[in-house]
């Protein structure tokens, strides 16, 4: 229950900087204030602050209060990663444009040597392959290639590719997809590529590659994603704790 009330401020407090409810002094009201607001202790607002500063969203000035870092503004990341699971569905945060997904190939194919080495399987075991175009408010944005063992998923069929697998899988399995290897890039797009993102044949594509594991540590999905270089956009947060 704690972790619900922490998660619910930092998703209404990102849903109202992002809304502009503090552009004036770009500054949050103070923690005791939070607490009556949100009717939490103060250690649930602490605790929420200490994550969006974790993740940049907002920092500490010591003796006058939290601020909002406007770089994090200027450059809004589509991902936002504060849900229970890494689906791409659930954490997706652009200015309240509705996702979508778009099914374009569903087929079970035997695991090539490289899915058994990434997915820890066996030869001869095989795997969904499933395409997916995802859309933001109709629009295309990313071309989605995954690869799941059929023996972790073998219900697995088109409608449930056609909708968030991740989900599914929380709902009807209560297994969550938790953590996550990316390599992020970019590549030349392909002629089709160009196609399904609406993309001129000089423009570039980025791309992300990588396993997704579930809590219990099973690997459970290779996926390789183009997406239109628009939205290719990450923040990070570094700092060094002084000796």
């Amino acid at each position: 229950m704690a972790d619900l009330v922490y998660q619910r401020i930092i998703k209404d407090l990102t849903r109202r900087i992002f809304a502009g409810e503090f552009a004036a002094e770009m500054r949050l009201p103070d923690e005791r204030h939070l607490s009556e607001e949100y009717a939490v202790s103060r250690s649930s607002i602490k605790r929420a602050l200490a994550m969006l500063a974790n993740d940049g969203v907002v920092f500490k000035k010591r003796g006058s209060g939290t601020f909002i870092n406007p770089l994090y503004l200027e450059n809004q990341s589509l991902f936002n990663y504060e849900g229970s699971n890494l689906g791409i569905t659930d954490n997706l945060q652009m200015a309240g444009k509705k996702p979508g997904i778009k099914l374009l190939e569903f087929a079970a194919i035997p695991a090539t040597a490289t899915l058994q080495r990434d997915l820890f399987l066996q030869s001869g075991e095989f795997v969904y392959q499933i395409k997916r175009l995802r859309l933001l408010d109709d629009q295309p944005f990313m071309i989605e290639e995954s690869f799941i063992p059929i023996k972790v998923v073998p219900e697995l069929n088109q409608d449930i590719a056609g909708h968030s697998i991740f989900n599914y899988l929380q709902e009807t399995k209560k297994q969550a997809v938790t953590k996550s290897f990316l390599t992020i890039g970019a590549a030349p797009a392909t002629a089709e590529d160009q196609d399904l993102l609406h993309l001129q044949a000089n423009e570039p594509e980025g791309t992300m590659a990588g396993i997704f594991f579930l809590d219990d540590g099973t690997p459970i999905e290779y996926s390789f994603m183009r997406m239109h270089y628009r939205y290719l956009k990450f923040n990070s947060f570094v700092a060094i704790d002084k000796p």
